[in-house]
């Protein structure tokens, strides 16, 4: 098509040319629009598609039942890396208690020290009871504490809705027991294992270990007291340690090492008693104990759990 300007000039409009490039640009947006589109959906489909997390269980090695405390005990059990049942290495023990939580910690930070050459080779065997939470609580309870404490029974049974005079308390020697005649012979049986072993827990569990170190006979010569429960009883334990430390009564036993801690942020029992309990003993000065305390800053009872039991472990096989 054509039309004349003022001068007569003839110009020439290329319509068809015109209408392709707009079509294209059309095209383009089209195209973009489409994609981004697809995209939106696509995107839409895959974030709507939630996933149940998967269920993981920490499986026990092996249950004895304790003809002593009627129990089922569940072994975790974490080896280093050199154990080979073809040669007549033997490896010291350590025995964590409340195994069923503690496992997964224990496991991993026995690997990591030991990729990176800091600790000796240790066998580490977490023991636990119960078949669920109430049943653990009941049997740690019990098993954990040497002292009998109503005053404790009484808020477990207020706080959990346990039927009274289920839960009890004062059976810490016979657990002892059970771990000296039961637990430690089917390991030593099965495992390649040495006399040097160890006693390690958390919270009652590190009340426990206490009480293994207060009146031990040379059974375990390490002992990792983890935010220790020393008020229990109206600190009956504590006042004992106290009345052995000051009056310089000489202890009897190989040469051992005694790891100690808790949360700076822990409550005032816990960390009062504790505290009492390493001071009391740092100034006994024992040649035959090698002791080491630390308070861990902004910690609670609770959140310092991996902290201190990968410091217990680094700590009581620590290579010279």
């Amino acid at each position: 098509m054509t039309r004349k300007d003022k001068n007569k000039k003839t110009i020439s409009i290329d319509y068809t040319s015109t209408e392709k490039r707009s079509r294209m640009k059309i095209s383009k947006s089209l195209n973009l629009f489409l994609v981004t589109i697809l995209l939106t959906i696509f995107s839409g489909s895959l974030f709507s598609q939630k996933l149940e997390p998967k269920k993981r269980i920490t499986v026990p090695d092996h249950t004895i039942s304790s003809q002593l405390t009627g129990n089922d005990y569940h072994l975790y059990l974490s080896f280093p890396s050199s154990y080979s049942i073809k040669d007549t290495t033997t490896y010291p023990v350590l025995y964590f208690l409340d195994g069923n939580a503690s496992f997964p910690i224990f496991k991993q930070s026995q690997i990591n020290l030991s990729l990176g050459n800091e600790i000796e080779d240790v066998i580490i065997v977490g023991i636990s009871s119960g078949s669920n939470m109430a049943t653990w609580i009941i049997n740690r309870t019990y098993d954990y504490s040497p002292i009998i404490d109503t005053m404790y029974t009484k808020s477990l049974e207020n706080d959990f809705g346990f039927p009274k005079e289920l839960v009890k308390t004062g059976g810490g020697d016979k657990f002892l027991t059970c771990i000296k005649t039961e637990i430690a012979p089917f390991i030593d049986k099965h495992y390649k294992t040495n006399s040097d072993r160890g006693i390690a827990g958390n919270s009652l569990g590190g009340f426990f270990a206490a009480y293994c170190l207060i009146n031990s006979d040379g059974y375990f010569t390490r002992f990792g007291l983890n935010s220790p429960s020393l008020w229990w009883g109206n600190e009956q334990l504590l006042d004992q340690a106290v009345s052995k430390y000051t009056s310089k009564e000489t202890l009897d036993i190989p040469a051992s090492k005694v790891f100690v801690c808790g949360g700076r942020n822990e409550n005032y029992k816990d960390f009062h008693t504790m505290v009492k309990f390493c001071s009391y003993l740092e100034a006994s000065n024992y040649e035959n104990i090698d002791l080491k305390w630390k308070i861990f800053d902004d910690e609670t009872h609770l959140s310092v759990v991996p902290a201190s039991i990968s410091k217990a472990i680094s700590t009581l096989y620590n290579k010279e």
